[in-house]
Order: structure tokens, then C-alpha cells, then sequence
């Protein structure tokens, strides 16, 4: 700690990750985050025949789990 306050950003730096954002958001797919929580396989043969199954568990944030909220602290 030098006791100094940070710089300032430069207009360039602002404008760069404005710029930033945008292009994440435009190459991004819109669909909610999801996040595999597991995933199982089994696989049996039999005759000849194969047989898998996969099960994948997924959980998906559809929104802010705050935003919206009408109750206040206090």
C-alpha cells in the first residue's frame, strides 16, 4: 500500500471494454449458463446388440436470483 489513489481510467481503456462487452454479448448463444453437475453411462451387449444410456445431469440459472426481489434489508 503506497497510500497513493488508483488511476484513473483513459477514455480508450472505458471505451475498449465497452467495446468489450458488446462483442461478448453478440457472440454469445442468449441461452441460460448451465453447468453439468453429473453424468453416468452404462453399456451392455447383448447378441450382438449394444445398448447405452447416458444420463446427464445439468443445472441452469434462468435469471439473477436477486434480481426482482421486493423485500428490503432492514
Amino acid at each position: 500500500m503506497t497510500g497513493e489513489p488508483p488511476a484513473r481510467k483513459t477514455i480508450a481503456r472505458s471505451l475498449g471494454e465497452c467495446v468489450g462487452h458488446i462483442a461478448r454479448g453478440l457472440r454469445s448463444s442468449g441461452e441460460p449458463e448451465r453447468t453439468e453437475v453429473r453424468r453416468s453411462s452404462e453399456v451392455r451387449t447383448d447378441q450382438g446388440v449394444v445398448l447405452r444410456r447416458t444420463v446427464v445431469e445439468e443445472v441452469e440459472l434462468k435469471q439473477d436470483p436477486f434480481e426482482g426481489s421486493t423485500e428490503q434489508a432492514g
